[in-house]
């Protein structure tokens, strides 16, 4: 499978990546190298604070003119925070590209940060860290990284109430300035448009600033934790353990791994759990790998008497894989994994966010590589793995809360 694809780093070391495709549609993203992992303990969520911020209006646009620039041209804007990147990004039909990087490279570059909005916002990102507590499913995989890591790692993305409250105007313009220079961009754009026309955009609406993103240190750690709760009717459990991360080739044996436990109805894990024993419905997988830290994780819904068993299942399992695994089953899942990747390409929004975490992981090229890389994990990294799983883990159970049964006294 061929592919048109462009990469530049321009002489302000703000890069621009480019694939080129022939339906009318493109997909634009404008991304900063830093996230959760750059801020320190005291202001975690600046990241994500900031990216609420910069959709509230420029010098030059409300927040209501910002997104209907983009909406009613047929066009779709959002933005998110990781713990190595912050996203700004849009999907427009083609023709309107210019309007996309106009108002992207508006917002990236001249957001006022109004007092009152950001107060606004403050609220509503309280609101949003109470949504992942209350959502059993988002605590769990939330807790589950702080029994994997210390510093800011173990720390929400979206910060906590007490650094929500001391980060002020000041701090955000403060930390917005030292980040938000072209050197730490990345400009990643999938479609029907001109390399040459993007390359010449960026060249003159961005000027030679540069910083340097502040790197935090963080240890790794395997805890385990149960919480009881109240008002919930099942367990939810996630069992984690460390694995390679982007710059380490063995990270394609982790995928691969994950992939043989919760890959789908035909996983390991689906069989063993859900359509031998019936003991949930829910069960998922997924492998976080980051350019600095990366982990695989397994998700269970069960009921609390069974958390134990499923844990004991699942324990069992990664011993099973370490001693049993075949070069057919390897094979089979190494095929699954490349018949998603492909599945993955078809959408240019989808393929965009492909190509900006494979730059921020390395190099956005790399990412067509992944068929070759998969195709060459052999049988007994996988197994290697699967066997020191089973002694190094992070597991947390949020559990149902029993309840007191009270005795009523009879008055005598």
């Amino acid at each position: 499978m061929k592919f048109d694809f462009q990469k530049k780093i321009l002489p302000n070391g703000m890069t621009i990546v480019f694939e080129k495709r022939n339906v009318p549609v493109v997909s634009v993203v404008f991304a900063v190298r830093a996230g959760g992992i750059n801020e320190e303990v005291s202001e975690k969520g600046i990241s994500h604070f900031i990216e609420h911020m910069l959709y509230k209006g420029t010098k030059t646009r409300t927040s209501k003119q910002i997104a209907e620039e983009i909406e009613k041209n047929g066009g779709e804007l959002n933005g998110f925070t990781s713990e190595e990147i912050t996203a700004y990004y849009c999907k427009m039909p083609s023709k309107h590209l210019e309007i996309a990087l106009n108002v992207l490279t508006d917002i990236i570059k001249n957001s006022v940060f109004d007092e009152k909005e950001l107060e606004k916002e403050r609220k509503v990102i309280f609101e949003e860290i109470k949504m992942y507590k209350d959502n059993p499913q988002m605590h769990s995989l939330s807790e589950t990284q702080k029994l994997l890591y210390t510093g800011t790692l173990g720390i929400n993305l979206a910060g906590t109430f007490e650094s929500m409250n001391s980060i002020d105007r000041k701090k955000i313009t403060k930390k917005f300035k030292q980040i938000y220079e072209p050197n730490n961009f990345i400009l990643c754009v999938v479609g029907d448009a001109n390399f040459e026309q993007i390359i010449k955009f960026a060249e003159k609406n961005f000027g030679n600033g540069k910083s340097q993103v502040p790197k935090q240190k963080f240890e790794l750690k395997n805890e385990s934790k149960t919480e009881e709760r109240e008002g919930v009717d099942q367990a939810n459990l996630v069992f984690a353990y460390h694995i390679p991360t982007a710059s380490d080739d063995g990270c394609y044996a982790a995928k691969v791994l994950s992939s043989l436990m919760t890959g789908g109805m035909s996983s390991r894990l689906f069989e063993e759990i859900r359509e031998k024993r019936n003991l949930a419905y829910a069960i998922s997988g997924d492998s976080n790998i980051n350019r600095d830290f990366a982990y695989n994780l397994i998700y269970v819904g069960t009921m609390k008497e069974n958390v134990d068993k499923v844990k004991e299942l699942i324990l069992k399992e990664f011993e099973k894989v370490s001693k049993e695994l075949t070069e057919k089953e390897l094979n089979q899942t190494k095929e699954q994994l490349i018949g998603n990747y492909q599945i993955s390409m078809e959408d240019s929004q989808t393929q965009m966010i492909n190509l900006l975490v494979s730059e921020i992981q390395g190099d956005a090229k790399d990412f067509y590589e992944y068929e070759k890389n998969i195709s060459k994990v052999k049988l007994k990294d996988v197994k290697e793995l699967a066997k020191k799983t089973i002694k190094e883990y992070s597991f947390f159970a949020l559990v149902p809360k029993e309840k007191k049964n009270l005795k009523l006294k009879k008055n005598l």
